[in-house]
């Protein structure tokens, strides 16, 4: 029988590479991983989903796992918060997608059917063109237009100092309204 790894060692193992290390993480932490996603996204399914991303996306990224910042089951503790949220976010942006068709197949009073397809199509441009943006950029915008987050929340909730999250949302609104000028002309 052998002696089973300390979490130092396995944390070693995990950043050098070692694939046994990756499966003895996933055996102890694996559980962990998905209550956490199944709690804040109430699916298991899509908690399956996120569990993967998380191992996935730690063993892709291992080289940025520091043991001066924390131990390996707190380094993929918060590579789940950060995949949770996306989860989240993704959710979110499908029901907003659904909601917009299905305002638009619907008759309003007062409102032609050609102004809610427009408006329909911008926010597709929007929700696509916010989907091209740097990571960083997409992140502290969808905060501050779907969870309605000042940049001061942004910057305490992702630990970018408030600069950043400035220097983000002022760079990702340009960018936003240079594409929306674009397709407004091509109309």
């Amino acid at each position: 029988m052998t002696t089973p790894l300390s979490d130092d060692l396995l944390a070693d193992g995990f950043a050098e590479g070692d694939e046994a290390c990756l499966n003895e993480a996933y055996r102890r932490w694996g559980a962990l991983i998905f209550t956490i996603a199944s709690r804040k996204l109430g699916d298991p399914e899509e908690a399956k989903d996120v569990t993967q991303q998380v191992f996935v996306g730690a063993w892709q990224g291992r080289k940025n796992f520091d043991r001066g910042r924390g131990s390996l089951k707190s380094w993929l503790v918060g590579i789940t918060y950060k995949k949770t949220i996306d989860a989240l976010e993704r959710r979110s942006r499908h029901l907003r997608d659904q909601r917009a068709v299905a305002a638009s197949s619907v008759p309003d009073d007062g409102v032609s059917h050609t102004a809610t397809a427009d408006m329909v199509v911008d926010h597709i441009v929007v929700v696509d063109e916010l989907g091209q943006l740097p990571t960083s950029q997409q992140t502290v915008l969808r905060m501050a237009f779907y969870e309605d987050l000042t940049q001061a929340q942004i910057a305490e909730r992702t630990g970018m100092p408030l600069g950043t999250v400035k220097s983000h949302t002022r760079r990702g609104m340009m960018r936003l309204k240079e594409r929306l000028e674009v397709d407004s002309e091509a109309r």
